[in-house]
């Protein structure tokens, strides 16, 4: 009785401690990305491009799958690595912005301009290109009615911290159908091309591509939880392999029973030792 109290006290002890240290600080909770894979985008919504025209947000939709980014542009660090990121991915496709999709970044800030969506288009687009093309990507601005609803239909969940006056925010990109559908998420600040391209092309229903790109999405599978696509044959083979083990076990465990019982019945069944009266 004396060692259980110990491990009774102990054991909530260490699983309370463990849940405080994984609970988020006050400043981060209520921040985060909640996946609305098939919910529809406010398409009526409008914004500003970089030119300060008033556009509804169907302007860029209806042809082509449309990669969208929520960010702000005068963001110091989080940001900047997110379009980096986006960048590096895009750079080494054969699929070309404006072409085969559109590039729809938007800022969460209400208090930013045109001016300042046209200067990250124009850094951004030259990274992507050394031709700086613009066809394709489009940097917006627009009220807070229209961000709101915008980041409220991707789930994408952030907050004004009060005394630095920046945005306190989860990092990933989210792409949509060509009719306006989420249909991936992609996490993190660095996103591999192959994942770009392949949720682009699942986007698009095989519109856009090649011919092998299309076999490569019946190698890799879309996995929500990490938001990105695992090789299926890797997963296919292992899940071979454990049933393999499984299998395997189970038969020397058959195998061991039967010679257990057989050699039970050979004792059994063995005669005795004659006794030899003189």
């Amino acid at each position: 009785m004396k060692r259980i109290f110990p491990i009774c006290v102990i054991f909530p002890l260490a699983c309370w401690m463990a849940f405080a240290a994984t609970t988020l600080p006050r400043v981060l909770q209520g921040v985060g990305i909640d996946q609305r894979l098939n919910a529809l985008l406010p398409l009526d919504s409008e914004f500003r491009d970089e030119n300060g025209a008033t556009v509804p947000l169907r302007a860029w939709f209806g042809k082509r799958p449309v990669l969208l980014v929520p960010v702000y542009y005068r963001c110091p660090m989080l940001c900047s690595q997110i379009l980096k990121g986006v960048v590096a991915g895009l750079r080494p496709l054969s699929l070309e912005p404006g072409k085969d999709f559109e590039v729809v970044v938007f800022s969460i800030d209400p208090a930013e301009t045109a001016e300042d969506a046209r200067l990250k288009r124009d850094f951004y687009t030259r990274r992507h290109s050394s031709s700086g093309n613009f066809a394709g990507w489009h940097f917006l601005t627009g009220t807070q009615a229209s961000i709101d609803s915008l980041t409220g239909a991707i789930g994408f969940h952030y907050r004004r911290d009060p005394n630095s006056g920046m945005f306190i925010h989860a990092s990933g990109v989210m792409i949509a159908t060509p009719e306006g559908k989420l249909a991936r998420y992609l996490y993190g600040v660095e996103y591999q091309p192959k994942d770009l391209k392949l949720s682009l092309i699942e986007a698009s229903r095989n519109r856009i591509g090649s011919p092998v790109d299309q076999v490569l999405l019946f190698c890799y599978h879309y996995d929500p939880s990490t938001g990105k696509y695992s090789l299926l044959v890797l997963r296919t083979l292992k899940l071979a392999a454990i049933l393999t083990i499984v299998v395997g076990f189970s038969l020397l465990a058959v195998l061991w029973r039967r010679d257990l019982k057989t050699d039970r019945q050979a004792v059994v069944a063995e005669p005795g030792p004659r006794v030899v009266h003189r």
